[in-house]
């Protein structure tokens, strides 16, 4: 990975953080996206680098509105004449109950992980064609395939467009570049365990045949695999990565 360039978006986010720290121990140069934690994404950034000496560049953006990931791509550009991979990880979820759903929330959701996905694939993905090629990885969820929260139908449905899109990325930018999603289940972060009792979360890991939820790292793992020349094969693909789940 010396000499590569990875872009990964939401990096303030646990498993964001674990995905940095997997290419950077490869050696990856590192593009972090921000949206407001500046102090906390300089932390990561002096972190990383001193961890593993690699350059770690930080690029604010909003991935609500077309205009901010337009400037985003452009100034990262400046930086690099050529960007090898884009990890799709920056996610927003607004949990509620069913009777309490808004189309204003409903909408924001879907301009975040849906929308902020297909303009900045667009706009960095013509880029990656144009350069050459490179791995495009969306995280994506197993809440969008087979996993039913209605507390959270919206970012569900979200995540569940992601991975049709993820197909139509891929058929778009073959054969110079692969477009993969990784769909985990349950994760064990702060943010994903935070108001959940321990009787629940028993509950639920007697569903996984590992009987346990994932650790961060092992998601980034996945991302990384898939843009390593071990995957130089796969493409248009959703791994899952749950542990193996019951189903139903």
């Amino acid at each position: 990975m010396n000499g590569k360039v990875c872009f990964i978006t939401g990096a303030t986010s646990e498993i964001g953080k674990s995905i940095a720290l997997r290419f950077a121990k490869e050696g990856c140069s590192l593009i972090l996206h921000y949206h407001r934690e500046k102090d906390f994404i300089q932390k990561i950034k002096k972190e990383i680098e001193e961890k593993y000496q690699v350059y770690v560049f930080l690029v604010q953006g909003n991935l609500e509105e077309e205009i901010s990931i337009c400037e985003m791509v452009d100034f990262c550009y400046k930086k690099y004449s050529q960007i090898d991979f884009l990890i799709h990880n920056a996610a927003l979820c607004i949990d509620s109950l069913y009777e309490e759903k808004t189309k204003e929330n409903f909408s924001k959701i879907l301009d975040v992980n849906l929308i902020g996905t297909f303009l900045l694939s667009r706009k960095m993905g013509d880029k990656m064609y144009a350069d050459g090629g490179g791995k495009i990885v969306i995280l994506t969820s197993t809440n969008g395939i087979d996993k039913y929260f209605p507390m959270s139908l919206d970012y569900d449905a979200s995540k569940a467009a992601l991975i049709s899109l993820m197909h139509n990325l891929a058929v778009q930018y073959a054969p110079k570049i692969a477009v993969n999603a990784v769909a985990p289940g349950w994760v064990r972060t702060q943010k994903e365990m935070e108001g959940l009792d321990e009787d629940y979360i028993r509950s639920e890991e007697e569903k996984i045949f590992l009987n346990r939820f994932a650790e961060k790292e092992e998601i980034a793992n996945v991302v990384y695999f898939l843009c390593s020349k071990d995957a130089s094969y796969i493409n248009n693909t959703v791994i899952r990565v749950d542990g193996g789940t019951y189903h139903g």
